[in-house]
């Protein structure tokens, strides 16, 4: 298959998964809301002029041109003011905003339809209505990193020997080929061979090869036990990683720049498919979790470096934020990698793709969490908010405040919806001009 193909396929795909995250988002919103009561008059995928619509029941589904979202439209979404009217009478900008969105969502409430609205509905099935679209990406994002880390697999370092070096050599060095001079390795000393596989080290069973290598590098100059499977058998060996000047890697094994003193064998191991225990997805999808977190909390500052980057010299980091279309970029340029290993090619690019729609899942879920609105977190905050503020009134023996009046926030809103056009524009200009490229 030509790489021009395999960009195509790669793009097709990751938009076909784009789409359906955003449409399995929005039936996370409107299973609980038909299930709770609340009247839902459309559900759509998409923003913009409608592409194609069907009206079923008394909800229209359909499809937008503009596939940046979706949404679903639920009767009363916001309470009455104080005085209990919906339709817009203040003269006040900021009053003006709440009471607007206020009427607009009584719009569709028809005679008899009051104990539908969404307002009405008490606080924990509010939380279910608007938990419910994040969480289905949260599942998403858990169901896709199984299949791409667990069930498929992903190229990986295995602690098979692909090689065993006959000397060591100082870090830096260019050498081809060992001389008189450079001291034999510990590995070659010790008898290994090309095609061992270490099972264990120092008595304790051996996980994965990062862990190994872990254990070497803190052994040096230590004589240690080990076992290597060779065509079958289980062959005992002792060896003595030596001291010597190495590249400083941090705790996830990424090099700091530095060198320091650890143990080194002189052995290189294998790539092979690795496949992740199932019970360790959680883990992985709620690092993920806390990476795009930390990327949202510093969201002004990230796009102040994409827009360094896109209209200055500055390079684009690779981890910063990214729009559709570097999403788009990043899946044909995945797609069409040649495989690590071969043999696989179709496995190995399903799994690429498919974990970058996990990532994208875990992106839905962190941001539409944000507690504000027009995100989902902002009716989930709203709705928290309501139980405290009953409870303190409960406490001092006050009347029930009713709902809380998130259409207030209505002026936040519609700065936040600002904020969100202007970054989108930002970051399809960048992902254009300095796109994030897999070989930066």
């Amino acid at each position: 298959m030509s790489e021009v193909l395999l960009w195509v396929v790669g793009i097709l795909a990751a938009a076909i998964g784009v789409a359906l995250s955003i449409a399995l988002h929005e039936v996370g919103h409107l299973l609980p809301a038909k299930k709770f009561g609340v009247k839902v008059t459309q559900y759509m995928v998409g923003f913009g002029p409608t592409l194609w619509s069907r009206r079923r029941g008394e909800t229209e589904y359909g499809v937008k041109a503009i596939p940046l979202g979706g949404y679903v439209r639920m009767i009363g979404m916001f309470p009455p003011g104080p005085d209990g009217q919906v339709r817009a009478s203040s003269t006040g900008r900021w009053a003006l905003m709440a009471e607007e969105a206020r009427a607009a969502s009584f719009v569709e409430v028809g005679p008899g339809e009051e104990h539908r609205t969404f307002y009405r509905r008490p606080v924990w099935q509010r939380i279910v209505i608007m938990f419910g679209g994040p969480f289905v990406n949260l599942v998403l994002a858990l169901v896709l990193t199984a299949v791409a880390a667990s069930a498929i697999g992903q190229p990986g370092y295995v602690p098979t020997l692909s090689a065993v070096s006959q000397c060591v050599q100082p870090a830096g060095s260019t050498a081809t080929g060992c001389s008189a001079d450079d001291p034999v390795a510990p590995g070659a000393a010790a008898g290994l061979r090309p095609g061992d596989e270490i099972v264990e080290f120092d008595g304790e069973p051996v996980q994965d090869w990062n862990s190994l290598s872990a254990d070497i590098r803190e052994h040096g100059g230590v004589p240690v036990d080990l076992v290597v499977e060779r065509d079958g058998q289980r062959v005992p060996l002792t060896v003595t990683p030596i001291l010597t000047e190495r590249e400083a890697l941090d705790e996830d094994g990424v090099a700091t720049g530095g060198t320091r003193e650890v143990g080194f064998l002189g052995v290189s191991p294998s790539i092979a498919v690795v496949r992740l225990p199932l019970t360790e997805v959680p883990s992985v999808v709620g690092e993920q979790v806390a990476s795009v977190a930390g990327i949202v909390v510093r969201l002004p500052e990230r796009l102040y470096d994409v827009a360094q980057a896109a209209f200055g010299s500055a390079e684009r980091d690779p981890d910063g934020p990214i729009g559709v279309v570097g999403i788009g970029r990043l899946a044909g340029e995945l797609n069409a990698q040649p495989a690590i290993i071969p043999g696989d090619e179709l496995a190995e690019r399903t799994s690429r793709l498919v974990s970058l729609l996990a990532g994208l899942n875990v992106a839905l879920f962190v941001f539409n969490m944000v507690p504000l609105l027009p995100f989902d977190g902002g009716h989930i905050a709203g709705a928290l908010w309501e139980v405290v503020k009953k409870g303190v009134f409960r406490l001092r023996r006050r009347p029930d405040p009713g709902p809380v009046d998130v259409a207030k926030a209505m002026p936040l809103a519609y700065g936040v919806s600002i904020v969100l056009v202007g970054m989108s524009v930002l970051l399809l200009y960048a992902d254009i001009v300095r796109p994030v490229t897999l070989n930066q």
